[in-house]
């Protein structure tokens, strides 16, 4: 889990008006919530994935254009349901008018009101724990699997999932593409799969899930440093497959991951919204609660068995929150977490935050000589967080000018105004000195 993407120690603006852009701003957060739920209602009722994928974007863009001027309706969600309800009468109507089938039956049916189904009123009901278990299909491909779902169900746009996968914008949308025709040849039905099948998806609901609450934490792209939003919706989400296989470690491992990361939220960012590391955080500020159940989560799941990544990366993360000071952190032991997680995982990050771990223990030069054959491995070579912990790296070494070179490549590099801001003070504020 990388929370400090800049040194990788811990794994507004606009001129328009009050009234207008409060109501803008919730009527977008409302509809990034809403959306996997009523995909998930339409799926449910109509069964045809894609084209229910496309009634509800239909009936988001509605929503965009009305609701800022006209207000948010008292039930959002069932309104959003009904007018993609409407577009799929209407794609059903022209399918049947296609293959001459019941069109006028169909074409009576579209012109009635459409109201939303009683069970598409109960939000308790986990229609989204549904749909995540839906996308990650066994007939795609992980990768395409997790794409397909962090698109479907995470509502994070292609070029967000590409940047997660360190590939071309064009390529994960050629693998989301055919991802849901995939869905649709495979004619899967919308249930919670049983417990073999539920098995063969499990760890690719997991990375989902993962890569949910990395972006929302630590968001990639734009003005803004996180998306509480879509990390939260991600800790809920997997409250509820936690909640489903309660004897699961790496359920457990994931989400004390996530609690124990999410607890230092508060304290990464400014007044202004500006990136605050690790090191300089308030430490007041850390949520003790959830520092408290995600480490009674991990000490619960470690006996279990055999230990999975996200526990290991959980253990990491409450290294880092029980030190009470910046100096009491127990670098030692997180290099060894770091040690084991290398062995199960062949990840250029971990190795990436291995080496600020090995530099912090044997010296920065010891973590700078971890980082070169980085320097030749595709998926991270060129990476702006490359050169971000080589800046960090070089700075604790006192090698000023390479610092600064460093952290200005990264910034050049990164697609976050955030990070790229708190990168070139970095640099800035080592010039000056």
């Amino acid at each position: 889990m990388s929370a400090e993407r800049t040194q990788g120690g811990d794994g507004g603006g606009g001129g328009e008006g009050g009234g207008g852009a409060v109501r803008r701003g919730v009527s977008e957060r409302l509809l990034r919530e809403l959306t996997p739920q009523v995909l998930a209602a339409v799926v449910r009722r109509h069964g045809d994935f894609a084209a229910s994928e496309d009634a509800v974007q239909e009936a988001l863009l509605a929503a965009a254009s009305q609701w800022p001027s006209a207000g948010v309706p008292d039930n959002p969600r069932g309104w959003l349901i009904q007018v993609a309800a409407r577009r799929m009468a209407d794609h059903q109507r022209s399918e049947s008018a296609r293959r001459r089938r019941e069109a006028q039956v169909l074409s009576q049916e579209a012109d009635a009101p459409v109201q939303p189904a009683p069970d598409d009123q109960e939000p308790e009901r986990e229609d989204t724990l549904l749909l995540l278990f839906m996308c990650c299909h066994p007939a795609l491909s992980r990768t395409s699997a997790i794409a397909l779902t962090l698109r479907a169900v995470g509502g994070l746009t292609t070029g967000e999932i590409a940047a997660a996968f360190l590939v071309p914008e064009a390529t994960m949308a050629q693998r989301i593409s055919r991802a849901k025709q995939q869905i649709e040849r495979s004619g899967e039905s919308f249930r919670m799969p049983g417990s073999r099948e539920r098995d063969e998806r499990l760890a690719a609901v997991l990375h989902v899930l993962y890569l949910m609450f990395n972006e929302g934490y630590a968001t990639s792209a734009g003005a803004s440093l996180q998306r509480p939003d879509l990390s939260s919706e991600a800790i809920r989400l997997a409250r509820a497959v936690h909640g489903l296989l309660p004897e699961h470690a790496e359920a457990a491992g994931l989400l004390a991951l996530m609690l124990l990361t999410d607890a230092r939220r508060l304290a990464r960012s400014g007044p202004e919204g500006e990136l605050i590391p690790l090191d300089e955080q308030d430490r007041s500020r850390w949520d003790r609660a959830a520092i408290r159940e995600g480490v009674e989560l991990l000490s619960s799941a470690l006996p279990r068995g055999a230990v999975g990544p996200y526990q290991l990366q959980a253990a990491i993360a409450a290294v880092h929150d029980e030190a009470e000071r910046v100096q009491d952190t127990d670098w030692p032991q997180i290099l060894a977490l770091y040690g084991v997680l290398l062995q199960l995982s062949d990840n250029p990050m971990v190795a990436l935050n291995h080496a600020v771990a090995a530099g912090m223990v044997h010296g920065p030069h010891h973590g700078l000589a971890l980082l070169q054959p980085l320097e030749l491995d595709p998926r991270i070579a060129g990476h702006y967080r490359l050169a971000a912990v080589r800046g960090h790296l070089h700075e604790l070494a006192r090698e000023r000018a390479l610092a600064i070179q460093c952290f200005r490549a990264a910034a050049a590099g990164t697609s976050s105004l955030p990070e790229r801001n708190y990168l070139l003070l970095k640099a800035a504020r080592l010039e000056a000195s």
